[in-house]
């Protein structure tokens, strides 16, 4: 009767189930208080450089880097969890027992599916509320080496376009669309890869296929004059999106604004397979956590034939660490262009359920 049954008793699953999360969530804190410590060791050297930063901002690159750490660790958190709680079962006889009962390896597994699909709600949550953001303030606090970060106005600096040999450099950018106005314009006229002449703005706006620039002048290159032009249009062929759509960093934005940049890069005919690949990453990344126990399995199972427990726990910590070898090595690969983003996010998933299965249903016969 038991085998038509996911749960043959809500006691053995509450009892398994709470015992996969205490375990996983005690090492994931131990994890991460080593990891922590030990990247701060060699951070806070560049923090407390910087003649502004005091103790405060130390901790407070804590706080942005401390959410990395637990989202990228929780899925091995998850994993030796999962084998610490399969060898506790065998050492006190207790899968001996459920098997005896006329249960299924799946139905001993049952509690740590279930566990670990909460583990993963839990961490896709934590990532998009807080470690997309912590990472999105981390990386801009790291670009300017840790010194004082200026008010977030939404106006993107420093920004770089080309149009064919010439290169264009907006010294601000403002505002979406066409009603993007750029300040301090250089463009840098190129023939032959030598520079001809640097014309200068102090403001371009949308008009036409091009730019409206005003007050505009031309430095010539050959003869050392200046050039007034005054309002002229130039940069024709270069968008508005060339200016806003630079330098996306997939991890920095929740799924669902990576979702709406991707869908305004594709309507500017931008390529967007890597930032695709990232953004069903987001899923399939707190997924993998429901594919440890079934990785880790191999601990559980054929222990009364072999006797061998220690062996079978490092095959399964094996299994799971070169899945995140392949799943690392599939989303380089999809940044790259070698992928899809389908199969740069979801193959080493697949794949090593499939392996999963395999060696349980074999350990099984």
């Amino acid at each position: 009767m038991h085998q038509f049954h996911f749960f043959p008793s809500r006691q053995m699953a509450l009892y398994v189930g709470k015992m996969f999360l205490i375990r996983t969530f005690a090492i994931l804190i131990a994890l991460v208080l080593v990891l922590q410590t030990l990247d701060l060791l060699g951070e806070s050297g560049k923090i407390l450089a910087v003649p502004t930063n005091s103790d405060a901002d130390v901790w407070r690159y804590v706080g942005l880097r401390l959410p990395q750490i637990v989202a990228r660790f929780l899925p091995f958190s998850v994993l030796l969890g999962t084998i610490l709680t399969l060898i506790t079962l065998n050492q006190n006889s207790e899968v001996v027992a459920m098997k005896a009962s006329g249960m299924s390896a799946h139905q001993v597994l049952a509690p740590l599916f279930v566990a670990a699909l909460l583990v993963a709600g839990i961490s896709f949550v934590f990532n998009e509320r807080i470690v997309a953001r912590a990472s999105a303030t981390l990386a801009g606090w790291q670009k300017i080496e840790y010194a004082e970060v200026p008010r977030e106005t939404g106006v993107r600096t420093n920004i770089w376009a080309r149009e064919g040999n010439d290169l264009i450099n907006a010294g601000e950018v403002r505002g979406v669309g066409r009603s993007v106005t750029l300040t301090n314009v250089a463009i840098y006229q190129r023939t032959g890869g030598g520079l001809t002449g640097i014309i200068r703005s102090p403001r371009a706006v949308v008009a036409g296929d091009g730019w409206q620039l005003a007050d505009a002048t031309r430095f010539v290159v050959r003869s050392g004059e200046v050039v007034p032009l005054g309002t002229i249009t130039a940069g024709r062929g270069v968008r508005p999106d060339q200016f806003t759509l630079t330098n996306i960093d997939g991890d920095a934005l929740p799924f669902w604004s990576l979702r709406a940049v991707i869908a305004d890069l594709k309507a500017a005919g931008r390529p967007t397979a890597a930032l695709e690949g990232v953004l069903w990453h987001k899923i399939s990344g707190p997924l993998s956590a429901v594919l440890m126990p079934l990785l880790g399995a191999v601990a559980a199972f054929g222990l009364a034939r072999s006797g061998k427990l220690f062996v079978r726990a490092i095959i399964g910590m094996a299994l799971g660490f070169t899945y995140f070898v392949a799943d690392n090595f599939a989303l380089a690969m999809g940044d790259l262009g070698a992928y899809t983003p389908f199969l740069a996010a979801w193959g080493p998933f697949l794949l090593f359920m499939l392996i999963g299965e395999m060696i349980l249903v074999r350990t099984e016969e």
